[in-house]
């Protein structure tokens, strides 16, 4: 089985600040967790308060930045039929740099970590994953935890 594709796109002035390959690396072990044996592409884009407010606002409805928006790419939206040994492009997950260090700041922990810690998450909800109920969100941090831990980042929920 081929080893997930992971695009990890930076804004320019955040280049030096994050480490593509810590996005890619990543978003891998959460995949080999949460969808072992499964062919995957996902794009991973960090950016500031702007770009993330606008999408919000646009998919959202929400006029503020926040720290990680995932928009999944089911088979409904593809709007094409895939080769059958194509990997399944499962969608993307944003970003935001500022408020990755601010959070940082608030817990204790390195902007690498916290940015782990929102790659994780969004990767999570492109598979389907949600906090939205006790049990959905009970199952979803064990997992998040698991995959954390298995990087080395301390993560509380």
């Amino acid at each position: 089985m081929p080893k997930p594709y992971v695009h990890a796109e930076l804004d320019s002035d955040l280049v030096g600040l994050v480490s593509r390959v810590h996005l890619r690396r990543v978003a891998r072990a959460a995949l080999a967790r949460a969808a072992a044996g499964r062919a995957a592409q996902l794009s991973i884009y960090v950016t500031g308060d702007a770009q993330i407010a606008k999408l919000n606002r646009r998919y959202r409805g929400i006029d503020a930045p926040t720290d990680v928006l995932s928009f999944a790419q089911g088979p409904e939206t593809a709007g094409f039929a895939a080769p059958p040994d194509a990997a399944d492009y499962l969608g993307d997950v944003v970003i935001s740099y500022p408020r990755a260090k601010d959070q940082a700041v608030s817990f204790g922990h390195s902007p690498q970590d916290e940015i782990a810690i929102l790659v994780v998450h969004g990767v999570l909800h492109l598979l389907g994953y949600d906090h939205d109920q006790v049990e959905d969100q009970e199952r979803m941090w064990r997992i998040q935890q698991e995959v954390l831990s298995g990087l080395g980042v301390q993560w509380v929920p």
